[in-house]
């Protein structure tokens, strides 16, 4: 199973997917119930929204707040993908709860709504979560090394491997080059992966040479081949696999140095789990 639906060269991340679904069935319950009982619940659904999304991206970007100290604008840069689901969620129903204490004909439609977007979201999580793309191990790909010579990605086994899928015309991918060489940098326990997607050495070279990369690790998959391995042709992508190659995150989309310092949180072994 991707982690994303596919509609051409577009890619819909499944988790996006599944908020927009949860917010659809909130309005429509909000809707439905409120014309029932005669009340207008839609207005009161949106701000019960806006309070979610605000505060979930606020509680983020606190969480990660040392990310964000070198370029402070990124903070509403919410390309990211850089929320806090659980903080969104408890903010929703705080303020859901605040309105209908205040309109006690609100607490039908208002209730109901949260209710059953709230649900869509918890079981469309847990499921996602679930899924057997997130059993994928790293795939028995040999490719060649940008410097010559070939290497398998599984002899990356041993560390918690990053591993991603870009190329040189595409602009996230550009942008987010300079997060992945610093990460890589300040994080020698991790391996980081570059797996270029369909084109030359001599491409590559000019590219990293033009913008002064100096990244280790940079592969040539010629054939997009990782790609159809994880039905993922959207560019940047990039997967989180760890220590024992076992695939546990992945970003559909531009990285910022605050949610790629999230996604390497979670690949860190727990201080109480024996090695």
């Amino acid at each position: 199973m991707s982690a994303s639906l596919q509609i051409g060269l577009l890619a819909l991340p499944y988790t996006l997917l599944l908020v927009v679904g949860a917010v659809a069935l909130g309005s429509f319950v909000a809707q439905r119930i409120g014309r029932r009982t005669g009340v207008d619940a839609e207005p009161h659904a949106f701000r019960v929204l806006l309070v979610a999304v605000v505060v979930a991206r606020i509680a983020f970007v606190w969480q990660y707040r040392a990310a964000y100290l070198d370029a402070p604008l990124g903070m509403l840069d919410i390309r990211d993908g850089g929320w806090n689901a659980p903080a969104g969620l408890f903010a929703a129903w705080v303020a859901g709860l605040l309105w209908v204490w205040r309109r006690r004909a609100l607490r039908a439609p208002l209730l109901a709504a949260l209710a059953s977007a709230s649900a869509v979201f918890v079981l469309g999580s847990i499921a996602l979560a679930l899924s057997p793309q997130n059993e994928a191990p790293l795939p028995a790909l040999t490719l060649a090394r940008l410097e010559g010579g070939t290497t398998s990605l599984q002899s990356f086994k041993g560390k918690p491997t990053v591993v991603n899928l870009w190329a040189t015309w595409c602009p996230p991918c550009q942008r987010e080059m300079p997060v992945l060489q610093r990460a890589q940098a300040e994080h020698p326990d991790v391996h980081f992966v570059f797996l270029n997607q369909g084109e030359s050495s001599e491409v590559v070279q000019r590219f990293l040479g033009g913008h002064r990369l100096d990244l280790r690790n940079v592969l040539l998959d010629a054939k997009g081949q990782t790609g159809m391995r994880f039905g993922q042709r959207a560019l940047p992508t990039t997967l989180f696999f760890d220590a024992t190659g076992r695939l546990v995150d992945q970003r559909i989309g531009e990285l910022s140095q605050a949610t790629l310092a999230q996604r390497l949180d979670a690949l860190q072994p727990s201080p109480t789990t024996p090695p």
